[in-house]
Parts: C-alpha cells; structure tokens; sequence
C-alpha cells in the first residue's frame, strides 16, 4: 500500500509545531518547571485542569509513570473530556458563570500550591475564572494556551480578557485559530487538529524542566514508576505514603 500524503502532512506540521515550541517557549518551559520545582521544595501541591479536549494534556501528567506524583487533576463535574450526554453540554458548561470559582472552593487547592490550566482558546469563561480565582487565592498558575486567539477573536469571559491576562506564567503552543493543519480539494471543513499533541508535549517538558530543577537542588523528585515494571508497584507505594497529604487521587 502507499503511503498516505496527507498523513505524511500532518506529522510535518506537529513536528514544526513542536520545534517552534521547543525554541521559542524555551525560557517559559524553564520558569514554569522552576514554579513548579519551588511550589514542590515549599511543601505545596499541583494541580492541573483543562475542560473537554484541554483536559487530556492534564490527565497525561497525573498518576503516570515517569510524571510527578503529586500533580494531581481539578476536575469540573461534566467538562473532563466527551463523557457527558450530550457532548455539547460539555462545551456550555465551560460558559457558566461561578463555576470555576465553586469548583475551587470545595477543592484542597489553597495558597502557596500551582495550578496548569489548558485551554487551546482561552477565551471561555471557566478557564479565565479558574486562573483569575486561583491567583486571588494565592495559587501560582500557569496557563497553557494559543496566543493567537487572543489576537484573532473575542472573551467570552463576562470580566473579559483571557487565560494569559490571569496568569503568572505563560506557554504558548503556537496553534492556529481553529486547530486544524490541513486542507484538501474534496474536504470542506480544515481538518487534523495538533493542540493535544503540543500541549501534552508542553507539559512533559515543563516536568522534566522541574525534575531538573529539583535535582540541581539536591531533592529527590517524587515521580512515579511503571507498575508494569519489577518494583514499580514498591516503588510507588513508598512515594504515596512519603506524600500522601499532597496527593488526592490516592488514598
């Protein structure tokens, strides 16, 4: 069979996208990976949200072997990813006012601990609310999101402004508006969206910048192990218990 020139498209775009990333958000990746290694050093916790799509680059860093044991996710009931019926109730929860601000209230997330928040837009009223709320409260947040749209379309938060008008520090994934890398004769709408790849490669790297840090610092980064690894699961075990009032997923 021959190869597919479409497919072959797509990778060249993640793979540029990924480059830009790596090269122009270098100095972003290494002060987020520094807030999260201090936020670690201090005894705080992490946390990490994204409503819908957004939210799979913020399960990819919570309980997973080789990431940060203490990340730990801030789910909103309906928004973590498509399992609501219908699938658009997800995307109307993300305009509801005080929702954010409830979620956060009745989470473990208080001041001196870090919250990622994710969303490719940046523009809907549960992530801006999540971040301006999060920093009143005296949370450092790092938002995770294309700057283009603030440039290219409207808030829909009531406040206004955006998801990077609301944070401490800033990655900018250097999707386009709309998240879709290819067109073709025959196709009417723009198709293959590469924010989940970018994003989730963000995260890993800003990880692994706070696993650097930490170890430059002389402290042991909690991470977690493969349990389909001999010693995974001892391995493990031990972290939990060695950080089990930081982490909410494991009791």
């Amino acid at each position: 069979m021959s190869e597919s020139k479409l497919a072959g498209q797509f990778f060249d775009a993640a793979i540029g996208l990924l480059a830009r990333v790596r090269d122009e958000e270098a100095a972003s990746v290494a002060a987020a990976g520094a807030a999260v290694a201090d936020t670690v050093a201090a005894g705080g916790r992490l946390f990490a949200f994204g409503a819908g799509h957004s939210s799979l680059a913020a399960q990819d860093v919570v309980y997973r072997a080789g990431g940060p044991a203490l990340m730990n996710l801030l789910a909103v009931p309906g928004t973590v990813g498509v399992d609501v019926m219908p699938a658009t109730l997800g995307s109307a929860l993300e305009r509801v006012e005080g929702l954010a601000t409830t979620v956060l209230a009745a989470s473990p997330a208080t001041a001196g601990d870090l919250l990622v928040i994710i969303s490719l837009s940046g523009r809907n009223t549960l992530p801006v609310e999540m971040a301006r709320e999060a920093r009143a409260r005296g949370l450092t947040v790092i938002g995770v999101t294309s700057v283009a749209y603030a440039a290219a379309t409207s808030s829909r938060a009531a406040s206004g402004g955006f998801l990077l008008d609301h944070c401490d520090i800033v990655l900018d994934s250097k999707i386009a508006v709309g998240d879709a890398e290819l067109t073709t004769d025959g196709v009417g709408a723009p198709f293959a969206p590469a924010s989940t790849v970018v994003t989730s490669a963000l995260m890993q790297a800003t990880m692994a910048a706070a696993a650097e840090e930490l170890a430059a610092r002389g402290i042991e980064p909690p991470l977690l192990r493969s349990g389909n690894v001999d010693g995974g699961h001892e391995w493990n075990r031990r972290v939990f218990e060695d950080n089990r009032d930081r982490i909410f997923y494991q009791h």
